[in-house]
């Protein structure tokens, strides 16, 4: 399938295009989850037939690896082999951030030009945090139809190669062979069979030095003009390298301080990906709330398919 072939001018006018800067008003901080109304949850709640849910998180990395120099930190503070507890604690720290942890975006973490989404200046992330743009903006959950484009499956291979891109054409594709169409609202998952490949090599490997699968930038037109509220992937989103000089990560570089939306990276999607291939079914109510951390840039989630 072919790709436009963009240069870093053409992804520069696609950033000013699809632009939602005072969209929903010069004060605006949650961007494209303003999508999400109140109806729209009530109908993705109604897709809720069986009570059937499908984790969508990968185990939090404690070890670290090629794709982990900081994983997370497990510390037990009261065990059951000493002598003298009542029970069991422990503390943990993590850095979300990166290419191993299931993790949402907030909007402060990406600038433009000294700028956040809807103008914010830079300088509202500080050493004591993000004062505007934290990932408070999902502090009440967010409750959604979630879909699902399994790109793997509509190429009839188990994963896609680090680099290959997706471009439009494939999302419409996959949305033909699996009778869904992504709409306004929705929060749109892409998989690229990462896990099937991290099993097979026997390992994560390094995306800074092999890539990763994942979208080019033709697609950040459709992903506006579909008007889809958050977007997450079993890799980081973007297809590495891109492909456009002078744009490392031009979906993160533009879907979150130009059009205001949160991305999920590092998912887990084969569990969920067998889910909707046993029930013929790739929409379903999608359930995540993000850690109510005042001025955070991120936060590891858990995110729920509900058939």
């Amino acid at each position: 399938m072919s790709l436009a072939t963009l240069t870093e001018s053409d992804v520069a006018a696609i950033a000013e295009q699809v632009s939602n800067w005072g969209r929903w008003g010069p004060d605006d901080e949650i961007g494209v989850l303003n999508l999400i109304t109140p109806e729209h949850r009530a109908a993705a709640a109604a897709l809720i037939e069986e009570g059937a849910s499908v984790s969508c998180a990968r185990p939090l990395p404690v070890r670290a690896a090629r794709n982990n120099p900081n994983p997370v930190q497990h510390l037990m503070i009261r065990v059951g082999d000493a002598p003298g507890m009542g029970g069991s604690a422990d503390y943990f720290a993590i850095g979300p951030h990166g290419f191993a942890t299931t993790h949402l975006d907030a909007l402060c973490h990406v600038f433009a030009d000294g700028k956040m989404y809807n103008g914010f200046d830079q300088g509202e992330v500080r050493s004591d945090g993000a004062w505007k743009l934290s990932i408070m903006a999902g502090g009440d959950g967010i409750v959604a139809r979630g879909v699902l484009l399994d790109i793997a499956r509509l190429r009839g291979v188990e994963w896609l190669e680090p680099g290959e891109p997706i471009g439009v054409e494939e999302l419409e594709a996959a949305e033909s062979a699996e009778g869904v169409e992504v709409g306004e609202g929705d929060i749109l998952l892409i998989g690229t069979g990462r896990d099937a490949r991290e099993a097979h090599e026997g390992g994560p490997w390094d995306p800074l030095e092999e890539g990763l699968a994942g979208l080019a930038a033709e697609t950040l037109p459709w992903l506006h003009a579909r008007g889809i509220s958050m977007l997450g992937c079993d890799g980081a989103s973007d297809v590495m390298p891109s492909g456009v000089p002078g744009w490392w990560m031009p979906i993160h570089q533009i879907v979150i301080p130009w059009l205001g939306m949160h991305l999920i990276d590092n998912m887990q999607l084969d569990r969920l990906a067998a889910a909707c291939d046993e029930r013929g079914r790739y929409a379903f109510c999608f359930v995540m709330a993000p850690l109510r951390l005042e001025r955070g840039t991120a936060s590891p989630v858990n995110p729920l398919a509900i058939f």
